[in-house]
């Protein structure tokens, strides 16, 4: 739950969100719907929505990935270059 403070208490990143998605196509689906009408796009999976409310919207498989231990730091240094996350690319690094 969220409550309207009234314009003297504007959002800011010091409190995000986070969804965990289980594919790309819900990955798009919340990316799209933040950062349509004003919202923007961010670095890592990071967006802000129209009202200015920080998300992450990430792979649910990301720990996973990122704890691989052969691959783990080529994801990390893969992601780091998305602005949304591509599930693709990093289940390749994963399983390559």
């Amino acid at each position: 739950m969220g409550l309207n403070g009234g314009p003297m208490f504007k959002p800011t990143e010091a409190v995000s969100y986070t969804i965990n998605c289980e594919s790309q196509e819900e990955i798009d689906h919340y990316w799209n719907g933040l950062t349509a009408n004003g919202g923007e796009e961010g670095h890592c999976g990071w967006c802000k929505d129209p009202y200015g409310f920080s998300w992450q919207v990430i792979p649910a498989d990301l720990g996973k990935w990122m704890s691989h231990p052969t691959n783990g730091q080529k994801i990390t240094e893969a992601f780091l270059k998305m602005s949304k996350f591509d599930c693709q690319v990093l289940e390749d690094i994963y399983n390559s």
